[in-house]
């Protein structure tokens, strides 16, 4: 079994590096000087007190690497579209690929039945680049649960969580989720597969849609905003929104709003990944996270105002920043 990690940054490179500690057949696709590092002095990845050091082919060309039995995919959601042409040469005829991003993903309306079956996600797939260049078919859903960093070129400090949880759109067991649930479990990770990734995918979502834009907006911690009563009204009210779009949709929200952002405060003074990009300049995952969902209430025609709202005002910070 061949498997590709496209974008080996710090949860692709936990993966990897686990998958390969576990003599799996992994190549890494990643660049700049994380890429250098890895190849000069293999990647270590530090688990609590220990390190582990392993040498995975690493490249930052796909057509090094021929045909793939899995891809999985750990960029951030804005930046796949534009590697899908490079991605070409990875791509065999039974290739299945894993997205492993936040957000919406741009399958989402795949062997989805009803009548948004075939729809198209256009925050997240602008074009239907990723539709027709990589194909519905091959995609198995990903929800990431583990914290880990980048504390150096080539150095991957793992910080909590090795769950992964997998689901085919369709919702069977396949023999192909089945295999690449095993090879994750055999890499010390947790790999359940579920009938309903969907649900899973929302619940995450939930969180993401509110608590980051706002901490952007805001430059707050997860329990500032949670402790704030104006700001915990915010993510309450996009919540109830986001409820609402889901719930059409046929997801089932195992907790309330009132548990979810409760949970969310409870990890303390925690800086949420769309401001930590803010800060260093980088691309912001606002389409993905926020956009894909109030695409979705238009779509359902319910309305979603303070998501909206939100939006508007986080798309705007996004472009004074030079991060949009």
């Amino acid at each position: 079994m061949k498997i590709c990690i496209y974008g080996a940054g710090a949860i692709g490179g936990y993966m990897g590096a686990e998958l390969a500690r576990s003599g799996a057949d992994v190549s890494l696709i990643a660049r700049g000087p994380h890429l250098a590092a890895m190849r000069k002095n293999g990647l270590r990845l530090r688990i609590g007190d220990e390190e582990h050091i392993t040498n995975p082919v690493c490249t930052d060309n796909p057509a090094d690497l021929g045909p793939q039995d899995f891809i999985i995919v750990t960029l951030k959601a804005h930046s796949v579209p534009r590697v899908v042409d490079d991605m070409q040469p990875l791509l065999g005829d039974k290739t299945a690929l894993v997205t492993a991003v936040n957000g919406v993903p741009w399958w989402y309306f795949y062997n989805f039945g009803g009548a948004c079956e075939g729809n198209r996600v256009e925050a997240v797939d602008p074009g239907n680049v990723q539709w027709d260049g990589i194909g519905p078919e091959r995609a198995i859903g990903c929800v990431v649960y583990p914290a880990c960093e980048i504390v150096e070129p080539g150095v991957v400090r793992h910080i909590s969580g090795n769950k992964f949880t997998l689901g085919e759109p369709s919702g069977e067991k396949t023999p192909r989720i089945e295999s690449l649930s095993q090879a994750l479990i055999n890499a010390n990770m947790k790999a359940p597969v579920r009938p309903r990734i969907r649900d899973e995918i929302w619940i995450k979502l939930w969180g993401n849609l509110s608590f980051n834009p706002i901490s952007s907006l805001t430059c707050a911690t997860l329990e500032e905003i949670a402790g704030d009563e104006g700001t915990r009204s915010v993510v309450g009210a996009m919540m109830i929104e986001a409820k609402a779009v889901g719930e059409a949709l046929g997801v089932n929200f195992p907790i309330s709003v009132e548990k979810r952002i409760n949970g969310a405060g409870a990890v303390g003074a925690h800086k949420t990944s769309m401001l930590q990009d803010l800060e260093l300049g980088r691309p912001m995952e606002i389409d993905a996270l926020v956009a894909a969902v109030s695409e979705m209430g238009a779509l359902l025609e319910i309305e979603t105002p303070t998501i909206n709202t939100i939006l508007a005002l986080v798309r705007q910070r996004a472009r004074v920043a030079g991060c949009y």
